[in-house]
């Protein structure tokens, strides 16, 4: 295992266990948090106000489950782009960071350039949004997707222990 970041080796025990709590549960009080880390109210408070300042937490976020709000389609989608021209790579993340139903975006190594994870209401829904928006930008050759069937895990957790 390669070594940790000089920031990831900055965390001792307790900061590690304080992003542990955060992550099981992100609503929990300072109060119950000191309790579980093992640290009273105060300095509980002021190691997660640090924490939050030297950017370990990012954020807080409620999870909702996408089937229940009727979002039942998650896809997969690869994306090769005919070029790289700034024009190009512009219109393309203008389109990702527009478009709600595009959940992530990663720039990729490899053969392809880009994996977008999204959700639809419908595979019809879906099909709409390729070829309304991703397909019209001249900058896609081509787009590849594969439809989630299960989830066997899944989990916003880092492991930070």
């Amino acid at each position: 295992m390669p070594p940790a970041p000089a920031a990831a080796r900055a965390l001792d025990r307790l900061d590690r266990r304080i992003l542990e709590e955060l992550q099981a549960d992100a609503r929990i009080s300072n109060q119950e948090l000191a309790k579980r880390v093992g640290l009273s109210p105060a300095p509980c408070w002021r190691r997660l106000r640090r924490l939050e300042e030297a950017g370990f937490i990012a954020g807080y976020a409620t999870l909702l489950k996408a089937p229940a709000i009727g979002l039942p389609i998650l896809a997969y989608a690869v994306v090769s782009l005919e070029n790289h021209h700034p024009e190009s790579v512009r219109q393309f993340d203008q389109l990702v960071h527009e478009r709600p139903e595009v959940l992530e975006c990663h720039s990729m190594s490899g053969a392809n350039d880009y994996l977008l994870r999204i959700v639809a209401a419908s595979m019809e829904a879906y099909e709409h949004f390729l070829s309304t928006q991703l397909l019209r930008l001249r900058a896609v050759r081509s787009v590849n997707t594969s439809f989630v069937l299960r989830t066997k895990k899944f989990t916003t957790r880092l492991p930070v222990g």
